[in-house]
């Protein structure tokens, strides 16, 4: 599936791209998150074999934000990324966005359960043998005003990375307002690069 810059996409709920699956994302595009907590915390997930093609660009980033945050087509097209309402502080709005591979991790278990995703949900393993795991690119996104608390004080990342690989492109990546961490690797091999 395509998603075009020519719309704005509402997420509700946690939404997976899954194995086999590959969702590509115009550059310029905006994606807003619903607000939610617990199992019903809005995300987007990228499961292990599934990949997401998401390449913005310096003057037309991808921008995921929270349905409260009032940044429109129009204004993102004339050169201008920030909210016109909500301060860069502003957090726990929606959830995030999680990408999981097959390249190996330090746990216990291989694959693992990825947190902020119900054990009950497949799409939420990560981890395998495969160094060289390609789950896509994301290059020039911001990810904005996220981290709502699925219990416990355990919030979801601005970005989750678990168990990606090396054949991974993510680069030039800006986290903006997040409850809990920007973005949180957990192991596997991919070389990420500026991120703020």
């Amino acid at each position: 599936q395509t998603w075009t810059n020519d719309n704005i996409y509402e997420l509700s709920g946690r939404i997976s791209v899954e194995s086999g699956a590959t969702l590509t994302i115009e550059a310029g595009t905006i994606i807003k998150g619903q607000a939610g907590s617990g199992p019903n915390a809005t995300a987007l997930v990228i499961a292990r074999g599934g990949k997401i093609m998401a390449e913005g660009t310096a003057t037309a980033p991808i921008i995921f934000t929270t349905v409260a945050d009032e940044i429109d087509i129009d204004q993102v097209a004339a050169g201008d990324f920030a909210s016109p309402n909500l301060a860069p502080t502003v957090n726990g709005q929606w959830g995030g966005l999680m990408i999981l591979g097959n390249a190996p991790i330090s746990a216990t278990v291989n694959p693992a359960q990825i947190e902020g995703i119900p054990t009950t949900d497949e799409n939420g393993l990560y981890g395998g043998a495969n160094a060289a795991d390609n789950s896509g690119v994301i290059r020039y996104v911001s990810i904005r005003h996220g981290g709502a608390n699925i219990g416990n004080g355990n919030e979801i990342n601005g970005l989750t990375l678990g168990g990606v690989g090396n054949g991974t492109t993510i680069e030039n990546i800006e986290i903006i307002g997040n409850q809990d961490d920007g973005i949180e690797f957990f192991g596997g091999s991919v070389n990420a690069k500026y991120l703020s």
